[in-house]
């Protein structure tokens, strides 16, 4: 068998010519094994009607191997040249054609030097679009705090509205004095809280 790998070839037929002669010749194989038991079939049945016949089964069976290597070496040899015949002439796309999907090299033409310099242009593209990528995450990473940090500054607003509110319920219209208030109140329930809990444990003791 051929060594070369013939990867063209391969791109054409969808299989290597390789596999092809090598399923060739395990097909002629087969049929020189069937062929060859079917002729010892058929001596050994023109023996059977032959009477007192000095050759037996056996013999029939050492004659028929020995026949069989001696075609096998035959169809070996001649098999050889027919692969080589066939890998050269017919299985092998000429080196100035050129497939139907790769047309485009007759027009577009790229020597190794170009080759180089196209896949390293894809690298630095492939890690451009990894950077940006990347930037595109932190951006919307930074995106999604921003709107946390809107809602809670909404709910911040919201509640100095109410405070405000609340101030102008109770007669102040200023900030600072509807806050001073709040505080003052907060002060006096907490006290009013303090003197009911000391009052709790002191009847508990009591």
């Amino acid at each position: 068998m051929s060594v070369d790998p013939m990867t063209y070839e391969a791109q054409f037929f969808g299989f290597t010519p390789q596999t092809c002669m090598l399923r060739i010749y395990i097909a002629f194989q087969d049929y020189l094994f069937e062929v060859m038991q079917a002729v010892e079939q058929v001596i050994l049945k023109k023996l059977d009607g032959i009477p007192d016949c000095a050759i037996s089964p056996v013999q029939i069976r050492k004659c028929t191997e020995k026949f069989l290597c001696f075609m096998k070496g035959r169809f070996d040899n001649l098999f050889g040249k027919m692969e080589q015949l066939f890998l050269q002439l017919i299985l092998r796309i000429p080196p100035n054609v050129l497939l139907p999907e790769d047309k485009s090299q007759e027009t577009h033409p790229y020597g190794e030097e170009e080759f180089q310099l196209l896949q390293k242009e894809i690298e630095q593209l492939q890690e451009k679009y990894k950077t940006e990528l990347c930037t595109k995450q932190a951006l919307l990473a930074e995106l999604e705090e921003q709107k946390i940090v809107q809602a809670k500054l909404k709910q911040t607003l919201s509640l100095f509205d109410e405070l405000e509110n609340v101030g102008r319920d109770h007669g102040t219209s200023d900030f600072r004095e509807s806050l001073l208030f709040l505080v003052q109140n907060s002060r006096k329930l907490q006290n009013i809280r303090d003197n009911v809990e000391k009052e709790g444990k002191r009847l508990k003791i009591s």
